[in-house]
């Protein structure tokens, strides 16, 4: 691994291709925030019928309907009963009985005494293992669901706290990935399951008023990005083992692993540098190095990561050398790069920020919004063809909802919180 050019920790962000529009930040023009609005009523509107007869929400293909070769994915299940009690919060009729259906779920087909499956399978028992990351999402399904005060959600997020403290974070606050079926911990340790733990406490401690779990995201981040992200320049560390000594070559064989990818995967910077905004807007005294690590993360993240194969986008991963490893286009890595220019521009009023913000709606209107079948071309090739080497479908709506919530609302507290309080 080289020792990459280490970006500025401060001052403006490099402006987008080609040229600015003047005038008034985009997030706060009028008819921008109802394209935004509009946006997410067409998104809601994609599935008719998400339900999973098992029980859960199911995996949706292209068109919108449940693919029933896939299992009832624990993970899916929560992200959907989140978007449903955002919209409640929201206003919008008819989401509340989804959001029950969801806490239902997961409260019952989904859950075991040790914690919540990974996912019904589609044929067969479920397996044992259970990982951080799904667990994560129950937590934040369980916090949104409880700040649109829905029946047996506040239960259902005092047992994945629960869960969440005693199996998954060790002595030192960190993060432990997965448990097997004799509830030992697996050696491998990662910054995606981290960084949806601090998501889902950030919310948590909103929703509840309780700040042990601010501090608890202060724990994971400041050891993930202030000392091993600093440390290598600005580059995110994906993949670690049990002494979390980072694993630079794991999945060299399998680089286009949706979940642990070889090398580092653009779409975290973005979400790890608007979590950290949104870390900094939630504690009492927030430490300085919130707001430098947040530019650093953003900085690098346009400037080595758009058009890193020479054509318009953020590829999927790159190398220790910045070079393209998956050069296909994700649709949630543009979102969430949508979410942090927006955060970032409201925390310091970078105009580049805002520049980069509208670059990157045009591109995904362009591009990734399908008006034909509904919601988001999941994946595109280097073309910008749609493509499907590592997702099929369009398996749930989460990113792509955030995208259009976030750069209407403050930067704390939590989406679900900020909703409840209108």
């Amino acid at each position: 691994m080289r020792a990459p050019d280490e970006p500025s920790a401060s001052g403006e962000l490099p402006p987008p291709p080609g040229g600015t529009l003047p005038g008034r930040a985009w997030r706060l023009r009028a008819g921008h925030r109802r394209f935004l609005e509009d946006e997410l009523v067409r998104l809601l509107g994609f599935s008719g019928q998400p339900r999973h007869p098992r029980g859960g929400f199911g995996w949706l293909d292209a068109g919108g309907e449940v693919d029933p070769t896939q299992p009832v994915h624990t993970w899916i299940t929560a992200r959907m009963t989140h978007v449903h009690a955002l919209a409640t919060l929201h206003g919008r009729p008819g989401h509340a009985a989804l959001v029950d259906h969801g806490v239902d779920a997961l409260t019952g087909p989904l859950q075991t005494p040790r914690g919540w499956v990974d996912a019904l399978p589609v044929s067969g028992e479920p397996s044992p293992r259970h990982q951080a990351y799904t667990h994560a999402f129950v937590v934040l399904a369980a916090a949104s669901a409880t700040a649109a005060a829905r029946p047996g959600a506040s239960a259902l997020l005092d047992r994945a706290l629960e869960v969440l403290q005693e199996r998954f974070l060790d002595a030192h606050g960190r993060v432990i990935d997965a448990r097997d079926a004799d509830d030992t911990p697996e050696p491998y340790r990662g910054a995606n399951a981290s960084m949806h733990v601090v998501e889902a406490t950030l919310a948590a401690g909103d929703v509840t008023g309780d700040d042990r779990w601010h501090a608890a995201a202060l724990t994971i981040a400041t050891h993930l990005i202030d000392e091993v992200t600093r440390a290598h320049g600005w580059r995110l560390v994906e993949h670690f083992d049990a002494t979390w000594s980072p694993l630079l070559e794991h999945n060299r064989d399998a680089p286009d692993h949706p979940f642990q990818p070889y090398g580092t995967t653009i779409g975290h910077w973005f979400e790890w540098a608007r979590l950290l905004l949104h870390l900094e807007a939630s504690v009492a005294e927030p430490p300085p190095w919130l707001l430098e690590a947040a530019h650093a993360l953003l900085h690098a993240s346009l400037t080595v990561g758009w058009a890193a194969d020479g054509a318009p986008g953020f590829v999927y991963t790159l190398d220790w050398q910045d070079r393209p490893v998956v050069a296909n286009r994700l649709h949630w890595v543009v979102a969430e790069a949508i979410a942090a220019t927006a955060a970032y521009h409201q925390r310091t009023g970078d105009p580049a920020a805002d520049a980069w913000y509208r670059h990157l709606w045009e591109h995904a209107a362009t591009h990734f919004l399908d008006h034909t079948r509904g919601s988001w071309h999941h994946e595109l090739d280097p073309a910008l063809q749609v493509a499907t080497g590592t997702w099929s479908g369009k398996p749930d709506l989460y990113h792509a909802v955030q995208a259009t919530l976030l750069p209407r609302l403050e930067l704390s507290p939590a989406l679900a919180a900020q909703l409840r309080g209108g």
